[in-house]
C-alpha cells in the first residue's frame, strides 16, 4: 500500500527538516516548500494527501495558501503558528483549516493528529431519505441535489452527528469520535465547526439542534 504524501509549508528550513525526518521515521512521504508561492506550485503537481502549513510565510502567507487550496480541494490542512489566539484559530477553521496547532509542539502530537486525519478516510454512501445527501467515498454532500462545500472536518462532523440521528451527544463525545485523540484545547472548537456547517447546509442545518447542557443531535426532518 503506497504511503501518504504530507507536504511540509515552512519558511523555516531547520523546522521542514525535522518535522520531515519524524514523519519519513513513521512512515510517510514528504514534500517541502518554504512559502506560499512554492507550497501551491508543489501541492497542485504533486497532489499531497495532507499539507502541514505554517501561517507566517513570505510571498504568500497561510491564510491566503489556505483560501486557494480550499477553492478547488477538500485535502485535510494542519496550520502551524507561533501565535495561540483564539481569533487567529477561529480564523483558521473559517478559512476551512482542519486543525491547528500553536508552535512549540510536540511531535508526536502533530504525528497523532496526522494520524487520526488520514485514518477518517471512509468509504460507501450515507443516505438519507430526505433533502440530504453524504456520498462517503467522494466525500460529497448534496442538499436538494446541490453540492454542499465541506472541509475534512465538517465533513467528519456531519457524518457523525447523521450516523447518530436522534442522539444527543456530547461535545466531549463529538472531540473523541470526530477528532480522535486527546484534544489540548476546549470544547468551543465544536461550537465554532456546528455553527459553519449549519451556515452551509442551509435550511437543513436546523436539523442541527442544541441540547442543552448538553451537545448536539441531529433530528429527523418534520
Amino acid at each position: 500500500m503506497k504511503s501518504a504524501t504530507i507536504l511540509i509549508v515552512d519558511d523555516e528550513m531547520r523546522m521542514r527538516r525535522v518535522i520531515a525526518d519524524y514523519l519519513r521515521i513513521k512512515g510517510y512521504e514528504t514534500l517541502e516548500a518554504a512559502d506560499g508561492v512554492e507550497a501551491l506550485e508543489v501541492f497542485y503537481e504533486k497532489h499531497p494527501d495532507l499539507v502541514i502549513l505554517d501561517v507566517m510565510m513570505p510571498k504568500k502567507d497561510g491564510w491566503q495558501v489556505c483560501r486557494e487550496i480550499r477553492q478547488t480541494h477538500r485535502t485535510p490542512i494542519i496550520m502551524l503558528t507561533a501565535r495561540s489566539e483564539e481569533a487567529d484559530e477561529l480564523q483558521g477553521f473559517e478559512l476551512g483549516a482542519d486543525e491547528y496547532v500553536a508552535k512549540p509542539f510536540s511531535l508526536k502530537i502533530l504525528s497523532a493528529r496526522i494520524e487520526a486525519i488520514l485514518r477518517r478516510k471512509g468509504d460507501a454512501v450515507l443516505a438519507d431519505p430526505s433533502r440530504l445527501r453524504i456520498d462517503k467515498l467522494a466525500r460529497e454532500v448534496y442538499v436538494d441535489n446541490t453540492l454542499v462545500q465541506l472541509t475534512y472536518t465538517e465533513f467528519e462532523l456531519l457524518e457523525y452527528l447523521t450516523t447518530n440521528k436522534g442522539v444527543a451527544l456530547s461535545r466531549d463525545r463529538i472531540l473523541n469520535s470526530v477528532w480522535q485523540y486527546d484534544y489540548d484545547g476546549d470544547a468551543r472548537t465544536v461550537d465554532t465547526h456546528i455553527k459553519k456547517l449549519r451556515s452551509k447546509l442551509g435550511e437543513v442545518g436546523n436539523r442541527i439542534k442544541t441540547v442543552r447542557g448538553i451537545g448536539y443531535k441531529f433530528e429527523d426532518e418534520v
